[in-house]
């Protein structure tokens, strides 16, 4: 959610369940505009919060002018200094489903993914290579891990929100003007914000009205199982919403026919790996 629309977003997220103060809402549009100058980002947006026992992490991010390679990630636990998250490893990316304990709210924390004494493989009875997996995880490398994956499934913006110019950078679009009603309701108006993962004439062969420069990216109808997105209407269809089954917590908006979206997520930034089975 981009921060200098914070507050006049939060009704909007009433609809999905979300309640945020609009104390710490203020908190924060100030504390995200002080982050935006210092960095001298194009645009500054408020991720979400993941939540921990001690300290919840408020996360945000900014990009000074390609919108899908430029980011940059920042958390907090006061909503008022702001740190630079770390790039995750892929170790960290590998370590972190395995992770099922809820975060502490200490960035410093390292914990071990595993058991504490667990079994040795049938074939290794002395332990000795089990002794070499990597098993120990910080908590920071975990929570730039889990954002990492949560944008990478359900990181959405609506087709024609971004544009790719003829040297291949990928900029929002100045001339979107939204999606009309019809647009709203059909999820292949939905692409997902990261690098492509289809074939490159997959979605060329999707739309007969194919635009090379809107819809290079993947779709949502394409994602598996059917039913893993639920699309919601609200306030007279004049509000589009976006919940994705695998990580609760994550909600898209747009309002209809007009350039206005964004996201949200308030969760325990673990996925839920039964979506399958629920369908």
């Amino acid at each position: 959610m981009e921060c200098t629309k914070l507050l006049e977003s939060l009704d909007i997220f009433g609809h999905a369940g979300f309640c945020v103060a609009v104390e710490r809402s203020q908190l924060l549009q100030s504390s995200l505009l002080i982050l935006q100058q210092e960095n001298h980002f194009e645009k500054c947006y408020y991720w979400g919060r993941i939540d921990g026992i001690r300290n919840d992490y408020h996360v945000a991010y900014g990009f000074r002018k390609q919108c899908l390679d430029g980011q940059k990630y920042f958390y907090s636990t006061d909503c008022l200094t702001w740190f630079l998250m770390p790039e995750p490893t892929k170790c960290a990316i590998m370590l972190t489903p395995l992770a099922i304990s809820n975060f502490q709210g200490d960035p410093a924390l390292v914990t071990n993914v595993y058991d504490a004494n667990p079994p040795y493989p049938p074939n290794d009875p002395d332990g000795i290579q089990h002794e070499l997996i990597v098993k120990y995880l910080k908590e920071e490398d975990r929570l730039a891990a889990s954002v990492y994956l949560i944008n990478y499934d359900v990181a959405v913006v609506p087709r024609g929100g971004w544009f790719k110019t003829t040297d291949g950078n990928v900029v929002l679009n100045p001339n979107f003007e939204g999606l009309t009603r019809e647009e709203a309701g059909r999820l292949r108006s939905y692409v997902h914000a990261r690098l492509p993962q289809n074939k490159w004439n997959a979605n060329l062969l999707a739309r007969q009205d194919y635009n090379l420069a809107l819809d290079f990216l993947d779709t949502l109808e394409e994602d598996a199982p059917v039913g893993c997105w639920s699309l919601q209407s609200a306030q007279g269809g004049r509000l589009a919403l976006l919940l994705s089954l695998y990580w609760p917590g994550m909600v898209f908006y747009h309002k209809v026919d007009t350039p206005h979206y964004g996201s949200l997520y308030f969760g325990n930034g673990r996925k839920n790996l039964d979506v399958p089975f629920m369908l």
